[in-house]
């Protein structure tokens, strides 16, 4: 899997960050340099590694240094905590843990940070004069995802990297990305949306611009001064976006250049995408995927309708409570059989749990149209916030680390997708500022609270149980 070569009269694809620009041959060169410094650390094919960093041109480097080496690579969100990340070390066995200045990290764990990788690389030598992922391709480990289960500990995704460049092929044929295309993915690069977009970018010979995807007025700046043609983000920062442009009607010619805005993560709803429609005359343009099976369906500009269909060699169907599929119309849980699916999922002992084949559940409720599009009706146990799929009730074991009882009541919210609203029962009745403090200690920044109330006794229903319903109406008030 070498690079394509690229059209000699076509505009050169470029890396936009907002300090640099390369050339995709210039960003090519400099990747292989840092994959021989990666080498001088003792790295090589099949060795596991983490990377833990936030989105940047560095970031990208030592990505593609460790495909190109033939790495098994451990990606782990930049704001996970230090103790959540050296646990995901020690299951994984990683042999070297690669992080940014931003990046909390257990000293223990003797990390490398990008930048004593990218000053040595301006002198070194790979001996290749090409990218190539053949020996990641070939790694049955080359992908490990964390991500949170619905119910119990996280879990590590394990992904074949033959397959999962294969799922992007798939991807970007249906979608219609192209040579030319300048994308702009407003989404962290360590999870299954924004590193699909980031390969594919190189897949397809694209521009790819580095956005600030927590500054959306920048970002959009960026949009106007690169030409992006096309924008992948979550429901939550379109809505965002959208109310920016509102306030501040000069930010709307940054998106002129734009011919498709794509959008994925999270549930989308139709008075967004009508909004879209009058505003730009375009629509939003959904997608359905999930980290353990890969990218599924998605709508295109001649079918922007709903999820849109499955890619080609991926099927999908609507089950009842007995597992039949059920006709066109009728809601159900949504299944997937793909040949681009997680190969298992890391066991406590770091050994691999293989993946079951064939059809799979995925927990979502949703319907086929008579043309077979998708529609999601949402996930009864997960939420979504600022493009991240959370499950509180995993939350709430973890808050509990704080050796007192904690419910939490997840609000919808229009620019964050969900408010998480932490219930306390603390007989001492210490005050809320006490234990958010607590809280933030303990869990990562898009798992923090946005209120927090203390009980001295949770509300029970006849069960003796915490009362939700009674919580919830609690948190409306």
């Amino acid at each position: 899997m070498t690079a394509a070569k690229t059209n000699s009269t076509a505009k050169p694809a470029k890396i936009f960050a907002p300090d640099s620009v390369q050339t995709l041959q210039e960003f090519e060169r400099d990747a292989l340099r840092v994959a021989a410094v990666i080498r001088d650390h003792g790295v090589g094919p099949g060795d596991r590694v983490m990377l833990k960093a936030g989105n940047s041109a560095a970031y990208l480097s030592v990505l593609f240094a460790l495909m190109h080496i033939g790495a098994s690579i451990v990606l782990v969100d930049q704001q996970e905590r230090a103790e959540e990340t050296r646990r995901i070390a020690l299951r994984t066995g990683v042999k070297v843990t690669f992080v940014d200045d931003d990046a909390p990290v257990d000293a223990e764990a003797d990390p490398v940070h990008l930048y004593q990788l990218l000053v040595p690389a301006a002198g070194a030598l790979d001996g290749a004069d090409r990218l190539s992922f053949d020996t990641w391709g070939r790694l049955p480990d080359g992908l490990i995802m964390w991500t949170s289960g619905s119910t119990g500990s996280p879990k590590g995704v394990v992904k074949s990297g033959g397959k999962f460049l294969r799922n992007l092929e798939r991807n970007a044929a249906q979608v219609g990305h192209r040579e030319g295309d300048v994308l702009m993915p407003l989404l962290p690069f360590a999870h299954q949306y924004g590193l699909s977009m980031v390969l594919i970018a190189w897949l397809t010979r694209c521009s790819l611009v580095i956005a600030p995807y927590r500054r959306l007025d920048h970002a959009l700046r960026m949009a106007g001064q690169t030409g992006a043609t096309v924008i992948d983000a979550t429901p939550s920062s379109y809505r965002s976006m959208l109310n920016l442009v509102t306030r501040k009607p000069a930010l709307r010619a940054h998106l002129e250049s734009a011919r498709m805005f794509c959008v994925g993560a999270a549930p989308l709803d139709a008075p967004l995408v009508a909004r879209y429609e009058a505003e730009f005359g375009m629509p939003l343009l959904d997608s359905y995927g999930s980290t353990e099976l890969g990218n599924i369906a998605f709508a295109t500009l001649d079918n922007p309708v709903a999820c849109g269909r499955a890619m080609e060699g991926i099927g999908v169907r609507v089950v009842d409570e007995e597992g039949r599929p059920v006709p066109a119309g009728e809601a159900g849980e949504i299944e997937v059989d793909t040949p681009d699916g997680l190969e298992g999922l890391i066991a406590e002992d770091g050994t691999v749990q293989p993946a079951p084949s064939g059809w799979q559940p995925t927990g979502d409720l949703g319907r086929l149209d008579e043309h077979g599009n998708l529609f999601v009706l949402g996930r009864k146990l997960a939420v979504h916030r600022n493009g991240y799929t959370l499950y509180p009730e995993v939350i709430e074991r973890k808050a509990e680390a704080a050796q007192c009882p904690v419910r939490i009541v997840p609000l919808p919210d229009e620019r964050r997708g969900t408010q998480l609203v932490f219930f306390v029962e603390d007989e001492q009745e210490r005050d809320a500022a006490h234990w958010r403090e607590v809280f933030n200690g303990l869990l990562p920044a898009f798992e923090q609270p946005n209120r927090v109330v203390v009980l001295d006794r949770f509300p029970l229903n006849r069960n003796g149980k915490p009362d939700k319903r009674a919580l919830e109406s609690l948190a409306r008030q």
